[in-house]
């Protein structure tokens, strides 16, 4: 199995679409390596860290907001985070809620970690949704 590293954004956008997932490669405002894709009926995106001038990034974070009409509220976001191990929440300046989940791939990360890093991100998308009433 190879290693999928950080540093290769055109790798990680390509193992998305391996497992079936849209995967477009952009940057970010602060021109580091973005890729938007959906899971679970949801856009997510896929940010890049620990960057230099824009490359040789070592770590990624799966985030996904939701726009609500009304708020989840504090309380039911309280409640993920101390109930799942997986996938932090918060509410946004507006108390929209995110999700969002960090994978450390400094070193590499083997190709079947990966896949099920994002197997992990797909059925908390999932929850998360089902959650905050989505």
């Amino acid at each position: 199995t190879t290693a999928l590293f950080a540093a290769d954004p055109q790798a990680i956008a390509d193992a998305l679409r391996n497992l079936g997932y849209r995967a477009e490669l952009t940057t970010d405002a602060s021109g580091d390596p973005k890729i938007r894709s959906a899971a679970a009926g949801a856009n997510f995106a896929v940010y890049f860290y620990g960057c230099t001038a824009g490359a040789n990034c070592i770590s990624i974070q799966f985030s996904a907001g939701f726009d609500l009409a009304q708020s989840p509220g504090l309380a039911a976001i309280n409640e993920w985070n101390r109930t799942k191990r997986y996938g932090k929440a918060y509410l946004d300046e507006e108390n929209d809620p995110y999700i969002e989940m960090d994978v450390n791939m400094a070193g590499g990360l083997r190709r079947d970690t990966f896949e099920s890093s994002v197997k992990l991100w797909d059925d908390m998308l999932a929850r998360f949704q089902r959650h905050i009433d989505f």
